[in-house]
């Protein structure tokens, strides 16, 4: 097995032939590096063998006479710095270094602590740690495959969606078990993703990783690799903050070396004049525009453009956490005693609400997706949301709606169905009148919606619950934006052929929100519960210093709520350059105002998955 690039510190486990029959680096036979020689022994480790030397270290096959397994030894060698003065002794080359070599030194065990403290089985184990013969040690599972570089080269296409994100799903878990320590890796590139046999991915040591510890400077400069680095990891400043944001970034572009065959262009690059062309049109056609669109995001130059949390990002994926996949795979066992298997759930057409008055019954039209509002002078809506099923409820003794909402006497009884339409019944608002009728694609003008926002006028999202069981939980989040204005909440659905603004609505239409003030939704008089079928929902969230003015997109009222007419909406050429995209409405300047009214609004893009409750 070759020696490694002399500025690489990755540990590189050898795959099952090399581990069997490569002879050792021949840096390892002498030179100021002076790997130790087979048969010696430290504490309970016996040398077997070199397996991969870099710049500031030796990993070597180990046997451990103690529990009598193998593993990987890796010795804090920097072949700049150091020099082994005896057989096992680590000196430094001249005094002015030694320094430089205690600050690096500090820097390899602070890491082996570090990776000590977690047990993730795609994140690197270390057994133990400590210092001797005047350098440190790591002892860590000896592990056996090919770097995810070896294992796309060896493919003969670039692999599909499928796999992509079943490589994904345990990389973004162990980020999330290292994120929440405040402890970011730096360093992910296909050469640092090992392949095990079970086609488990493993992150190998962090090499540039540091915790979050402020006022301590590091003695080395981090080493970067270019495509894979973002642009924060140039320069340190306050306003080029890094965090989770960087991961996601530097694991996106594994993600576009896997497609491409290369990584992205380097962010240094991309900063004035971005060479890079979107994976969503060099892509297309490979892979669903929807995955493709989530990986350009996560590569966005700017980090505040970019996914704020492995949470959020595997909301926009699509994909389960580690506990939602053994949940779902447990409900998915078959019974230990044989029992009829439960009725997989059906798309539901809602029933039309029925009046009774003495003497009659009245049955009204039916208005798809429109919910029955009764019982005890609560109102109960249920929302079809493109395949989801949203049951809205408005808790007991509100305050009167502030806009017409469709009720019914407190001892009247919901019916199953029905299909006749009232004689009485007021007809109707009919749409606004459209120049040109032309098909939508809603993932595609949510996207446009988020694309035209003001990056100056941040929003963010946190949700309650990323997940949420059909049947037993409630969908919360809250909204927070910099400047102060008014909000609209915009959802796509599980079946891509609906698209809804959900907020405000007939039940509550005081949509205003203060700066850098969370705003909680549902509030407490009414609520949204998940009721089916499972999916994704997508969802941005808008917020605008003047309120917005939706009639050019054909929004139509469905009480409570309203739905954009996907196959009649404004010709695009209509919007005019420079304007906001149809679905992101207009400033409405009415009311004689002398006040600005300013057209541009800020976003945030959330996803909330509903799953099968057993």
């Amino acid at each position: 097995m070759s020696s490694l690039p002399p500025e690489d510190d990755r540990t590189v486990m050898p795959s099952a032939r090399a581990a069997a029959g490569a002879a050792a680096p021949e840096a390892a036979q002498g030179g100021s590096t002076a790997a130790l020689p087979p048969g010696t022994k430290l504490g309970e480790f016996e040398i077997v063998k070199v397996v991969g030397i870099g710049g500031f270290g030796i990993v070597y096959l180990a046997y451990d006479h103690s529990l009598q397994r193998k593993i990987a030894l890796k010795e804090y060698m920097p072949s700049t710095l150091a020099e082994r003065s005896s057989q096992s002794h680590v000196s430094v080359k001249s005094e002015r270094l030694a320094d430089t070599f205690q600050a690096g030194m500090r820097s390899f065990i602070n890491e082996a602590r570090l990776l000590a403290q977690f047990d993730h089985p795609s994140l690197l184990k270390v057994y133990r740690f400590w210092e001797d013969n005047g350098t440190a040690y790591m002892a860590m599972p000896f592990y056996e495959g090919l770097t995810l570089t070896q294992t796309l080269r060896a493919r003969d296409t670039p692999p599909d969606e499928a796999w992509l994100k079943t490589l994904l799903a345990p990389l973004l878990d162990a980020l999330e078990t290292i994120h929440i320590e405040q402890c970011f890796h730096r360093d992910i590139a296909p050469d640092n993703i090992l392949m095990l046999a079970d086609d488990r991915p493993l992150l190998l040591d962090f090499g540039a990783a540091r915790r979050a510890i402020g006022g301590i400077a590091q003695a080395f400069t981090v080493i970067l690799k270019p495509g894979y680095a973002p642009i924060e990891q140039y320069a340190d400043v306050a306003t080029m903050q890094q965090g989770a944001w960087t991961d996601i970034y530097a694991l996106a572009s594994v993600v576009h070396f896997a497609i491409t065959g290369k990584p992205p262009a380097p962010s240094v690059a991309r900063m004035i004049s971005d060479p890079q062309v979107p994976l969503a049109q060099s892509a297309a056609g490979r892979y669903s525009d929807a995955f493709l669109r989530v990986i350009d995001r996560a590569l966005a130059v700017k980090p505040e453009e970019r996914p704020q949390s492995v949470a959020e990002l595997r909301s926009l994926l699509g994909l389960r956490s580690s506990s939602q996949r053994q949940q779902a795979a447990a409900e998915q066992a078959p019974p230990k005693q044989p029992t009829t298997p439960p009725t997989p759930p059906m798309p539901i057409k809602p029933a039309a609400p029925v009046r009774e008055s003495p003497g009659k019954t009245e049955v009204e039209r039916p208005r798809s997706p429109l919910t029955r509002m009764a019982a005890m002078g609560a109102v109960l809506v249920l929302l079809v949301a493109a395949g989801s099923f949203f049951v809205v409820t408005r808790d007991s003794a509100p305050k009167p709606p502030t806009g017409p909402v469709a009720t019914a006497p407190a001892d009247s009884k919901p019916p199953a169905s029905a299909t006749a339409a009232p004689a009485t019944a007021p007809p109707e608002p009919a749409p606004p009148r459209l120049p040109v009728a032309q098909a939508v694609d809603p993932m595609e003008a949510i996207d446009q919606v988020f694309q035209a926002r003001n990056r100056d006028h941040a929003v963010t999202v946190s949700l309650e619950k990323p997940q949420v069981r059909i049947g037993k939980d409630r969908l919360r989040f809250s909204i927070r934006s910099s400047k102060p204005g008014y909000v609209y909440l915009l959802m796509v659905g599980t079946d891509r052929s609906h698209f809804w603004l959900l907020f405000p609505n007939s039940i509550d239409r005081n949509n205003s929100v203060s700066a850098a003030k969370p705003l909680a939704l549902p509030r407490p008089n009414w609520r949204m519960d998940a009721s089916g079928p499972p999916g994704t929902n997508q969802f941005i969230a808008i917020v605008s210093e003047s309120p917005r003015d939706f009639s050019a997109a054909g929004l139509k009222p469905n009480e409570p709520f309203a739905e954009f007419p996907l196959s009649a909406v404004v010709n695009p050429e209509t919007v005019g350059s420079g304007m906001a995209p149809v679905f992101a409405g207009k400033a409405d300047c009415k009311g004689g105002r002398d006040a600005a009214c300013p057209e541009s609004y800020g976003a945030a893009m959330f996803s909330i998955e509903e799953i099968v409750a057993q």
